[in-house]
């Protein structure tokens, strides 16, 4: 199987290693706007580089990985079902709603498969949770936490493109929940806050947001996430029901300091940095997965239709937090409910 890579920064680097090791990947194409960048990754690599993406569809690819920019998106995704050939792009689908719904239109209108990358949803901790959940071991479901903290804030050039802290960073808690519950949000209550530099505020972003959400069966979920959290990358999820719990990201290297005086498992003495350390395994099995849609073996677990719902969710957050207001994700559905434009 030969696979394409449109995107050469660090996550498409990490993703070019991943598929090299993947069993049945026997070729790997990889281009990017910088092509001395792409050049200098296949070299390193021992891949090919293409000059242009024209001429890396024309290498007769079995499918492709977009991970370049945000923005490029979308076009990259049309450009890969003009070419018949299967598609896994890094989330989002587009910037915006109507970008979203243009693909997940094309998308159901065709055969050719698109995958969105929630690598979540292939992490060992968030399945095993999904799992106890839907055997009915927890009991009813009452209460979710989900948190997502940054250990240090990305570059300022990145905040104006980024789409905003729930846009960029919460629709992962929001595509998991989603997926774990097997139910909808209805609406959201959502504040933001501005402490760190001033970029975040600069850029209409904040640094740190709290969202609370009301699901179609009244169980109630707390999303949090933060770009300045100084003791590492935490990423966690506590599920509670009526008979149990089960908490996910609670392993050594979680960036937990007790205030307790005892504590009864080890710490381990290097935190988790970033979200690729964290979430390296489900990244590698997420890509596993894709090879398999590629080769027709297995529908994609995570739709462009489904990418669609936790931006609804994000939109309602941001349309809150801009309003102070509760806001039914119903209303940004429609497009005299939309959320607020951005700058």
């Amino acid at each position: 199987m030969k696979i394409g890579l449109i995107g050469t920064g660090r996550i498409g680097a990490f993703h070019a290693r991943t598929l090299l090791s993947v069993p049945g990947v026997t070729g790997l194409v990889v281009a990017d706007v910088d092509t001395a960048r792409a050049a200098s990754l296949a070299e390193t690599l021992g891949a090919r580089s293409a000059a242009s993406i024209e001429e890396m569809y024309a290498d007769g690819l079995d499918g492709v990985v977009i991970t370049a920019a945000t923005s490029a998106h979308a076009t990259l995704i049309h450009q890969a079902l003009d070419a018949g050939v299967p598609v896994f792009c890094e989330k989002p689908v587009a910037p915006d709603v109507p970008g979203t719904i243009g693909v997940v239109e094309r998308a159901q209108a065709g055969s050719v498969p698109v995958q969105i990358g929630f690598q979540r949803r292939f992490d060992a901790g968030y399945r095993a949770a999904r799992a106890a959940l839907r055997s009915g071991e927890l009991g009813w479901l009452h209460t979710l936490r989900a948190c997502t903290s940054d250990r240090t804030p990305p570059p300022a050039g990145y905040i104006p493109t980024s789409g905003g802290l729930f846009r960029d960073c919460s629709i992962h808690d929001f595509d998991i929940l989603r997926w774990l519950t097997g139910r909808e949000v209805v609406s959201v209550y959502a504040q933001g806050a501005n402490r760190g530099a001033s970029f975040f505020a600069d850029g209409d972003d904040v640094d740190t947001c709290a969202a609370l959400l009301r699901f179609d069966d009244d169980t109630l979920a707390t999303v949090t996430a933060t770009r300045y959290n100084g003791a590492g990358h935490d990423v966690r999820l506590e599920v509670c029901g009526s008979e149990g719990a089960r908490f996910v990201g609670l392993d050594d290297r979680a960036p937990l300091p007790s205030a307790e005086a005892k504590l009864s498992w080890q710490r381990a003495a290097d935190p988790y940095a970033t979200f690729m350390e964290r979430f390296h395994a489900a990244y590698v099995t997420e890509l596993a997965a894709f090879t398999e849609v590629a080769a027709g073996r297995a529908p994609s677990p995570c739709s462009p239709a489904e990418a669609l719902e936790a931006l609804y969710v994000a939109e309602a957050c941001e349309h809150s937090r801009r309003t102070g207001e509760p806001v039914a994700v119903a209303d940004v559905r429609t497009p005299s409910g939309g959320a607020t434009p951005r700058g």
